[in-house]
């Protein structure tokens, strides 16, 4: 039986969790809708298209990942409110869609890092340069992911409702079940993305002395950007780490914490958040696409003032 302490901490963990989750909703939809207005009017360079293809492809899975996560907010402090119960296929459903939107969060951050890591160190190679291949992959990933995370999840019944929390989600009771999501979902995209950003970070280190003034200047831009991003991949890796420790110490234990799934969504709620912010400023060529629909606003009506006192000068 849950105390009444806990049901109070658990409201309280749904409700902030919902603020955040609806703040990294607006602004990841704000953000897309800009990136896909520069792109469909041609405002974007040549050079910087793929990256910032990368970062709306980023900013689309936290739009859909965030909005799962205000559905299962919002049930749960119904639930805790009025002891709802929502316990239906759409529950799961959603709760099947949210791991293959979490994969595929992950995974947009792993194109990423090959995109910087064949422009880096395999600049010669065009092929996997192309704007089509990084616009098709993650359609191609949701095909391949859902396949996969289905073949092990759907037949040990992963995703179940869960009547405390009033949500549809994988239960660490299914220890088969939670370790394959743990590694699919989490440690190999996450492995990857460090492993090639760790190649690019010393590949950059000993091109240093043998490359002209130009090219050293592109790449201490490239080191400082891979910095940052390593900073945020850093922040994924350690904000997943409280649910990955609640579910270790259920499985040594036996005792399931009341409030094990709040508490390992939180710190996701956390990283959207952060991430919707963190991403502009750390990413030059995303950081100028956005700012430049207020560079064209605010320039806009001087054009025309101008235009306007040529006119009348030459009447």
């Amino acid at each position: 039986m849950i105390s009444e302490q806990t049901k109070i901490n658990g409201f309280i963990l749904s409700s902030v969790s919902l603020g955040l989750n609806t703040f990294a909703c607006l602004i990841s939809c704000i953000i897309f809708v800009i990136i896909i207005y520069h792109l469909y009017y041609n405002h974007v360079k040549r050079k910087d298209k793929i990256t910032v293809v990368l970062c709306g492809h980023i900013y689309l899975t936290i739009l859909i990942y965030s909005s799962i996560l205000i559905s299962m907010n919002i049930r749960a402090i119904l639930g805790d409110l009025y002891n709802q119960s929502f316990d239906s296929s759409w529950c799961i459903f959603s709760g099947y869609l949210a791991l293959i939107a979490l994969t595929l969060f992950y995974m947009n951050f792993l194109n990423q890092a090959f995109y910087r890591l064949i422009r880096i160190a395999y600049y010669q190679n065009r092929r996997f340069q192309s704007l089509k291949l990084y616009i098709i992959l993650p359609f191609i990933e949701i095909i391949i992911l859902t396949c996969i995370l289905l073949c092990f999840v759907i037949p040990l019944n992963g995703v179940i409702y869960l009547p405390n929390d009033h949500f549809c989600y994988p239960t660490p009771a299914n220890i088969p079940c939670i370790l394959s999501e743990a590694v699919i979902v989490y440690l190999c995209p996450l492995c990857c993305i460090s492993f090639i950003y760790i190649h690019i970070t010393r590949f950059i280190h000993q091109q240093r002395n043998i490359q002209t003034l130009k090219i050293k200047q592109r790449q201490l831009r490239d080191l400082l950007i891979t910095r940052r991003i390593l900073i945020i991949v850093s922040l994924l890796l350690i904000l997943g780490i409280p649910a990955l420790v609640l579910i270790f110490m259920f499985i040594i234990t036996g005792e399931e914490h009341p409030l094990l799934y709040r508490i390992g969504l939180f710190p996701v709620s956390v990283s959207q958040t952060g991430l919707s912010v963190a991403l502009l400023f750390s990413i030059r060529q995303l950081k100028n696409t956005v700012l430049n629909l207020r560079t064209t606003k605010t320039v806009t009506p001087v054009n025309r003032a101008m235009q306007m006192r040529t006119i009348i000068g030459t009447q």
